[in-house]
């Protein structure tokens, strides 16, 4: 099976380079499931149920949320029917919207995506750790899904290694998103999950984590808001990572980054080209 992960979409800018690049990664690459995080795609903060149909129609399975998930204030009301939009597992009981969704892919094989948050650096939420084993635990990889994909939105590397150590066997990918910066570490992990630390964003690199760079400068300079955050509206580069998952044991055989267009050193999975 082949599996590509974008990770977080920021602003117009990167909103229109993943809108652009979805249909034509699915046909270059003959993609069985795409997923991407789309919780900044609304002006930097949150997502619109246009937008989240917009890329559904481009070619995602499935979007992902994350901290921002409700910063636009109706998707508390739309989350409820849109079934491919996934928030963090972990918000409290009674969010809405659900934090795993069990999709259908191309190949016909069942994808479970979970969507979880992490504490470290972040707003005070339920374990992370705790809220995914409970839900594999219910639908596990070979038992109730064939591939197992994380989410886990986390600002700090060393719970995003946790939670990959701690999965390691037992779902296919282990993804971190909301930092907004791709690491060199994606590998397949001793027990046979693909992981990599962050994915990366969709979005303007010539920037402050894909906002223009005037007001986050203002703001280290002086410790005062002068204006709001608003995307940088250069060339996008679209970050992701491209994994390759066993059909018989739904673990990963194969795993690369993806970048391209935009600023930084292009890369792409070759060896689905080859």
């Amino acid at each position: 099976m082949r599996l590509l992960f974008l990770g977080d979409i920021v602003g117009r800018a990167g909103r229109k380079a993943a809108v652009e690049a979805i249909p034509r990664l699915r046909e270059r690459f003959k993609l069985d499931f795409l997923v991407i995080n789309g919780e900044n795609a609304a002006g930097g903060f949150g997502i619109t149920e246009a937008i989240h149909l917009e890329l559904i129609d481009a070619g995602a399975d499935a979007v992902t949320l994350g901290n921002h998930a409700f910063d636009q204030k109706d998707t508390l009301v739309f989350i409820e029917r849109q079934d491919r939009l996934i928030r963090p597992l972990n918000f409290p009981p009674g969010t809405p919207g659900r934090g795993a969704g069990l999709f259908k892919a191309k190949n016909g094989a069942d994808v479970l995506v979970i969507n979880a948050m992490g504490r470290v650096f972040m707003s005070e939420i339920d374990c992370p750790f705790r809220a995914i084993d409970r839900e594999i635990t219910a639908c596990g990889l070979k038992t109730g899904a064939d591939v197992i994909l994380v989410d886990f939105h986390a600002e700090a590397t060393s719970e995003k290694q946790a939670l990959g150590l701690f999965l390691d066997g037992r779902v296919s990918v282990v993804v971190g998103t909301h930092t907004h910066t791709p690491t060199s570490d994606e590998r397949i992990l001793a027990g046979g999950t693909a992981y990599m630390s962050d994915a990366g964003m969709c979005g303007d690199y010539n920037s402050v984590l894909g906002m223009d760079p005037d007001e986050p400068i203002n703001r280290f300079l002086t410790r005062l808001p002068r204006e709001r955050f608003e995307p940088a509206l250069g060339p996008a580069t679209v970050s992701g990572l491209a994994v390759e998952i066993d059909d018989r044991t739904g673990l990963a055989t194969r795993v690369k980054s993806l970048r391209l267009g935009g600023v930084l050193e292009p890369t792409e999975p070759l060896f689905w080209v080859e």
